[in-house]
């Protein structure tokens, strides 16, 4: 009998054919076990989320859902779940589904996104589509958390970090050093801050320097240095220039500072540092300075006016307003500015404040007159509402004023008062990102010559104490329409919230 002879073509054949049949036997026996994560799927699936597992701010505004296949865009919409709730809009290109938040997200909290009885777009006319598999995505926005400066323990004058949220708290600067001010840098994982050695007191003022410090946070950026708490560097030295007023840009990549040249004091000037460049000088003077929420132009009080020039040297003004003579706050898109007319121009009203919504299509609005103080206004997220911390003049002989917090509605121009105070000295106040709450402060001071060496106030007096506060206003989605005050355990002031 003879014997079968394979010539190499059959043998390729032959290990081709028991290949494909392995595949299929595995392929067939995966789909029975894996699940709705198998290979092989019947329905229409979810292949990404933009925010799956990840942590986001007032300023992320959207989502992405893709799907694998087109989709039938109304059983999508009906069927998808946010829990909890945060109202959006859809919109589509293909097979992307876009959610964009009308509001900012509320932070310290966990969200999930259900969707399952969705079907894919009709493949033919009258003939239903495959119903999608169910699917689950997660995300959290940020941490409810804030910084302070410290009055009283192993905490006066130093920055101390607080997470509402999580309820703990780090200081975060040497006892060394003396906290002044302070910024968050945009993602929270850093703060900019003026100091000077402890025990100068009001001198300690002429000696500031600026550094920053790490939070601790974690924004998600793989960073070893940034994610320890704690961590300083210095940022501008005193040698040569007294270091005052400064500001970051809302990009965290410049900071202007106003500078005094210590040899000759008539030369002062702002400088500019940009990231990894030495300090640059713009050749610009002025008083209170802002740089706009762009980061490309910056505001300067110049006289009686307001100037906005290019973030460069020797730049031209762009625009003058000369009506103006304090810029309060910016709405966060640069589009509008809550500033103040002191009336210096009208007899009649020499003495009152006028509180000005003014935008960049020449609109100047007038909200408020007042003869009470305007000390402090930011907006919004939207830049649709205006809180206010001003004051009523109550008695004309003493000159006595009652502090207030007021809500400017702007699309409708109606004014809300909120709460009443009962001192105002050097409060500072600061609207949450996602705009739920209103933090500030209340400071205790003394002119007793023993606390000369601690901090000091505008004023110059002395400062010992301090409470913080939460203003939390009523909203559309709350049943009480009364205002919430919540006196905070803890003991500083200059609070700010984390953006």
């Amino acid at each position: 009998m003879n014997k079968l002879v394979l010539r190499p073509i059959d043998r390729i054949s032959l290990f081709i054919m028991a290949a494909l049949m392995l595949v299929i036997v595995g392929l067939i026996i995966g789909e029975k076990n894996c699940g709705s994560q198998c290979f092989l799927r019947k329905g229409p699936r979810v292949k990404s989320l933009t925010w799956q597992n990840k942590q986001i701010g007032a300023k992320d505004r959207a989502f992405i859902l893709t799907f694998d296949r087109p989709m039938d865009t109304v059983s999508v919409e009906k069927n998808l779940v946010i829990d909890p709730p945060v109202p959006g809009k859809f919109s589509w290109a293909g097979r992307r589904l876009a959610y964009t938040l009308k509001n900012p997200v509320p932070y310290g909290q966990t969200y999930q996104i259900h969707l399952s009885g969705a079907r894919e777009r009709f493949r033919q006319q009258g003939q239903p589509g495959e119903v999608m598999e169910p699917f689950m995505g997660e995300f959290q926005s940020r941490d409810r958390a804030l910084a302070y400066i410290g009055t009283q323990g192993k905490e006066e004058g130093r920055l101390v970090f607080y997470n509402l949220t999580r309820q703990n708290k780090r200081i975060l600067t040497p006892r060394e050093l003396v906290v002044i001010d302070f910024e968050f840098y945009p993602q929270g994982d850093y703060i900019l801050f003026s100091a000077a050695s402890q025990g100068r007191g009001i001198e300690g003022l002429r000696e500031l320097q600026l550094y920053k410090v790490t939070t601790g946070v974690d924004n998600g950026v793989d960073n070893p240095t940034a994610n320890q708490p704690g961590k300083i560097e210095l940022i501008l030295d005193n040698e040569d220039y007294q270091n005052n007023q400064f500001d970051l840009s809302d990009n965290g990549k410049i900071i202007v500072v106003q500078r005094v040249n210590r040899q000759n004091p008539a030369d002062f000037d702002l400088w500019m540092l940009k990231s990894g460049d030495k300090p640059e000088r713009l050749k610009v003077t002025g008083g209170e300075f802002s740089i706009t929420p762009d980061s490309q132009t910056l505001a300067v009080a110049r006289g009686e006016g307001i100037g906005i020039l290019p973030l460069e040297p020797l730049a031209e003004p762009l625009d003058f307003l000369p009506k103006f003579g304090q810029l309060l706050n910016f709405a966060p898109n640069g589009s509008a500015a809550a500033m103040v007319d002191f009336n210096t121009d009208d007899a009649n009203l020499r003495y009152m404040r006028s509180l000005f919504y003014v935008n960049n299509q020449g609109v100047q609005k007038e909200l408020l007159t007042t003869e009470g103080s305007i000390i402090d206004c930011q907006f919004n997220l939207k830049g649709t509402i205006l809180y206010c911390l001003l004051t009523e003049l109550v008695n004309t002989e003493e000159y006595k004023e009652q502090p207030y917090f007021a809500k400017f509605d702007l699309k409708k121009g109606a004014m809300v008062p909120l709460a009443t105070l009962s001192d105002y000295r050097d409060i500072k106040i600061s609207l949450s990102p996602d705009g739920l709450a209103l933090l500030f402060d209340q400071v205790v001071t003394s002119d007793n010559p023993i606390f000369n060496d601690k901090l000091t106030s505008n004023s110059g007096e002395a400062i010992v104490g301090g409470q913080l506060w939460l203003l939390i206003p009523p909203t559309q989605n709350t049943v009480n329409t009364q205002v919430e005050l919540k006196e905070l355990p803890l003991i500083g002031f200059h609070p700010q919230w984390l953006p």
